[in-house]
């Protein structure tokens, strides 16, 4: 039994995407590659049908493994969540209390984190030292290059 794991309907869906791509695409790749080894010839000293071989198993591994993750994954229905705490699909404006600069960060599943788009995971540092806290709040979050505060000032979906 693998770990629940919770996302956004566009995360779910981009993991879905690539699950069907895999059992499409992925397969029938593996089936002409390794069609084209047997092709040629004795199979006993053909290191490319060893190889294809391996690439099937790796893509059938990664597809069960993505099969797992999909099966566990629950929606996150943000109609019900609780809107005065940061958690996980909130928008959070921070103030870093070290530097004064003001920053909005998306919290959401570490599969969905994306730096560059706003959007950090709940099981980051920052993201970890967020969840829970409310508007006013300072969480202090130890980082490698120290310990920075940061207060809350607004909390969103």
């Amino acid at each position: 039994m693998g770990t629940v794991s919770y996302y956004t309907a566009e995360g779910l869906q981009k993991l879905k995407d690539e699950l069907a791509e895999l059992k499409t695409k992925g397969r029938a790749e593996v089936a002409r590659q390794l069609a084209e080894a047997r092709d040629k010839g004795d199979l006993s000293e053909n290191a490319e049908y060893d190889a294809a071989k391996d690439a099937q198993g790796h893509l059938e591994l990664k597809i069960a493994k993505l099969e797992e993750v999909v099966g566990n994954a629950r929606l996150i229905d943000d109609s019900n969540l609780d809107m005065s705490k940061a958690l996980i699909l909130s928008k959070v404006k921070i103030k870093n209390l070290n530097n004064g600069m003001v920053m909005d960060y998306c919290l959401v599943s570490e599969e969905e984190a994306n730096l560059a788009a706003g959007k950090i995971s709940v099981k980051s540092p920052i993201g970890k030292g967020l969840l829970g806290k409310s508007v006013g709040d300072v969480a202090e979050i130890t980082i490698p290059a120290g310990k920075i505060k940061f207060e809350i000032l607004e909390i969103s979906r």
